[in-house]
């Protein structure tokens, strides 16, 4: 019993550590960050929004539980992608790191599952962005 709530205890003492750390972007500041800063594609930019708007409401710092493991940050990567504590997983990184307003190895990660899998491999992608009528015409409203 007292195991259980020390580890309870540092469980909330990390998300609360992390949630500081975080950072929740606007629409069109996440699009020229993901553009100019992490090479994203310009033709993918509308789907990545679209994504990052129905996945994490483009927070880093969201975590979230699934049947199939948690998800971390910004684009709510897979606990098999990363590993809690030290780097791991396929894309070689902590859970961790992928929750910080940095969003360098989590936009890394999301690049490789999306060249991998696609996009199909987010469920929000599927079910709010799959239909190109639902994507932001970010051209219009952001100007790229």
């Amino acid at each position: 019993m007292r195991i259980a709530a020390l580890a309870l205890f540092y469980v909330a003492l990390w998300v609360s550590a992390t949630s500081v750390l975080g950072k929740r972007y606007m629409r069109c500041e996440l699009a020229r960050k993901l553009l100019e800063q992490h090479s994203f594609e310009r033709s993918l930019l509308s789907n990545w929004i679209c994504l990052l708007e129905h996945e994490s409401e483009l927070d880093t710092s969201k975590i979230s539980s699934s049947p199939n493991g948690s998800r971390y940050g910004l684009f709510q990567i897979n606990s098999r992608y990363c590993q809690d504590g030290r780097r791991g997983g396929v894309c070689n990184v902590k859970c961790q790191d992928l929750v910080e307003e940095n969003i360098r190895d989590a936009a890394a990660c999301a690049k490789r599952i999306q060249a991998e899998e696609g996009f199909r491999h987010w469920n929000g992608w599927q079910r709010y962005c799959r239909n190109t009528q639902n994507l932001p015409n970010l051209k219009v409203i952001c100007g790229i």
